[in-house]
């Protein structure tokens, strides 16, 4: 019986889009949700960057273009963007403790957008993302890289997991998902 649903396929496909909807209908529905999802910046048109946004409302930096002349020994790079972990880490953190812990004892959803290259620099985050799929009374609802090159060691740890489902997007199927995702999350519960 699955426990957690995390949404996968290439970038630019519609995750965050479906992560952004079920949100909305899981919340209308009375469950109490708190977490965060990654969103892309644009400049003119053109992406230079990403930043994470908490449920709350509160937002920051993921990552920036850089240029290539100012990479520093302590700098964490994906491709063409330099990750600003203390800003990842400063508001994703409180939020993914906060959900193992809870106010009450009921059940509730803890939305990660996403677990990717540039999130599993902070071994903090791979902590708690640990910690969380392991707690009985939270269900994820995230999103996770489609495998490509090197393994990412906890996006293979979830892949593997008897616990979790996982849906491949696509452009066939992402309009007409979304009630399966939310009913799987509902689900995760009984």
């Amino acid at each position: 019986m699955a426990k957690h649903v995390f949404l996968t396929g290439p970038p630019g496909i519609g995750k965050t889009t479906l992560i952004q909807k079920a949100i909305e209908v899981l919340k209308s529905s009375g469950v109490a949700i708190d977490g965060f999802y990654t969103q892309e910046v644009r400049e003119s048109g053109r992406r230079i960057g990403f930043d994470v946004v908490t449920l709350s409302g509160r937002r920051g930096t993921l990552s920036r273009l850089g240029s290539e002349s100012s990479s520093t020994r302590h700098e964490y790079r994906v491709g063409q963007y330099v990750v600003d972990l203390a800003s990842f880490e400063q508001l994703a953190l409180p939020v993914l403790r906060n959900a193992d812990l809870g106010r009450d004892t009921g059940k509730k959803v803890c939305i990660i957008d996403e677990i990717g290259k540039m999130e599993l620099f902070s071994q903090s985050f791979i902590q708690a993302v640990r910690q969380i799929l392991t707690d009985s009374r939270t269900t994820i609802l995230g999103t996770i890289p489609i495998p490509k090159g090197k393994p990412l060691g906890l996006v293979e740890e979830i892949r593997s997991r008897k616990d979790v489902k996982v849906f491949n997007v696509t452009k066939e199927n992402r309009d007409n998902i979304l009630q399966d995702i939310v009913t799987t999350v509902q689900n995760c519960w009984k």
